[in-house]
């Protein structure tokens, strides 16, 4: 039995997406037409039309000594024998989200040199190897998490499971937003690429102008709607991009609300977690992924300057660096929502669960590097310096516990995806442009 909130159509992939060309264009254009087109430049809320056009910068030494070891955990992290990385150093399994990351990195490191366009396509190619191979949840889309080392399909806890656990909208945004930057810098690519989504069921992860997820629930298939602000938007973006329809996800006009943090008005999401069931934390992930990819548009750059001047906000009031974002920590519960705002309250710190953790909150080495590269503020270079003795012979370390300055010391693909993407844009502006 299948239980549905809306109606999912099966048109034939292939007669899909051969519209998708023009439906892409007409997408990147118009989110284009809004984007920051160049490397660091400061936000105004206020002031938007007034935002200055600075150049690209050439990236200093440090800053491409930074982005070297970021590239260590993918030279690490590899695994041959399927051509995917690991999601946590040395743990054989990843997700969609993570090899979309991975693929984003792949070509931040090509545009910064840092490899040789033979591993490029090297490691491009077998990517697209493992995606062209993978067992698909009911055979309409990829599974939520798969093995590193099989291919096969498992749960959260990497356990083999046959049937697979459902999809993720979200994770699966962020794939085709990595596969739409691969073909746009790489049009040759562009066939494979549409080759092997016409095999994929992509109008499964939309419904009613939304993006949906499956899950297994007693033996029953269940979609529910995914995301909360600024990562809806963010793969509303994505998903755009290849002509899906996607267009109540694309703006958080009517589904946020303002409420003050740190003296600060920042944007928060009204749908509360007892309602829908997900957490609703505001952080900076999103709009840092937004700016690096395809160039935040008016409303993103409106929501993300609100969002870091909190966080500098509560710095000068409490004398504690504060960037919050998502993160693997290393010790359970393994994974925390480090917020501005989240279901209700300022500065919460939030496990999936809507569990508190307060006494965990972080200072994410992927949101200073990020705001440092969007922004490069006396603030944003302090938090920066705060982080840099986490450089590991396997990449960065995920952060500091802000309690007492431990270094959270698990080391994560996404974490160094980010620093990576952050120094390509300060060099070279948003992946798409150029």
């Amino acid at each position: 039995m299948i239980s549905t909130p809306h109606q999912f159509k099966n048109r034939g992939s292939l007669v899909f997406l051969g519209g998708l060309a023009l439906a892409a264009g007409l997408a990147l254009y118009s989110e284009t037409n809004f984007s920051l087109e160049g490397g660091r430049r400061f936000l105004e809320p206020l002031q938007l039309a007034e935002v200055p056009a600075n150049a690209s910068q050439v990236l200093s030494e440090e800053d491409l000594e930074d982005a070297e070891v970021a590239w260590r955990y993918f030279e690490q992290n590899f695994r041959p024998e399927t051509g995917l990385v690991d999601s946590v150093s040395g743990f054989p399994s990843t997700t969609l989200w993570d090899q979309g990351s991975y693929l984003l990195a792949l070509l931040s490191a090509r545009g910064l040199d840092i490899i040789s366009e033979a591993r490029f396509q090297n490691r491009s190619s077998a990517l697209l190897d493992a995606l062209e191979q993978l067992e698909l949840f009911e055979g309409r889309l990829p599974n939520k998490v798969y093995h590193t080392e099989t291919l096969e399909m498992v749960t959260y806890e990497n356990s083999p499971s046959a049937e697979g656990i459902g999809w993720s909208a979200l994770d699966l945004a962020r794939l085709l937003m990595s596969l739409r930057v691969l073909e746009m810098r790489r049009p040759d690519v562009g066939p494979r690429i549409r080759a092997l989504l016409a095999t994929w069921d992509l109008n499964a992860m939309t419904g009613q102008g939304r993006l949906y997820g499956a899950t297994r629930e007693a033996g029953e298939t269940v979609y529910l709607q995914e995301g909360r602000i600024g990562y809806e938007q963010y793969g509303a973006r994505a998903a755009a991009l290849w002509g899906l329809d996607v267009l109540e996800a694309s703006s958080a006009r009517t589904i946020m609300d303002w409420t003050k943090v740190s003296s600060v008005e920042v944007p928060v999401d009204i749908r509360r977690a007892r309602q829908f069931g997900a957490i609703t934390p505001t952080l900076s992930e999103p709009y840092l992924l937004q700016a690096f990819e395809l160039g935040l548009n008016a409303e993103g750059r409106l929501l993300a300057s609100r969002i870091y001047k909190a966080q500098e906000a509560r710095f000068d009031r409490t004398g504690k660096i504060t960037m919050v974002s998502e993160d693997h920590i290393d010790q359970a519960p393994h994974f925390l929502y480090s917020s501005v705002f989240s279901n209700g309250d300022p500065w919460a710190v939030v496990a999936e669960t809507g569990a508190r953790y307060d006494e965990l909150r972080s200072v994410s080495l992927k949101a200073a590097f990020g705001w440092d590269a969007l922004l490069g503020t006396d603030y944003t270079h302090q938090a920066r310096s705060y982080l840099q003795e986490l450089k590991r012979t396997d990449g960065w370390a995920t952060g500091r516990y802000e309690a007492d300055g431990r270094v959270n010391e698990i080391v994560t693909l996404n974490t160094n995806a980010v620093v990576l993407e952050a120094m390509h844009f300060i060099a070279k502006g948003p992946l798409s442009q150029n």
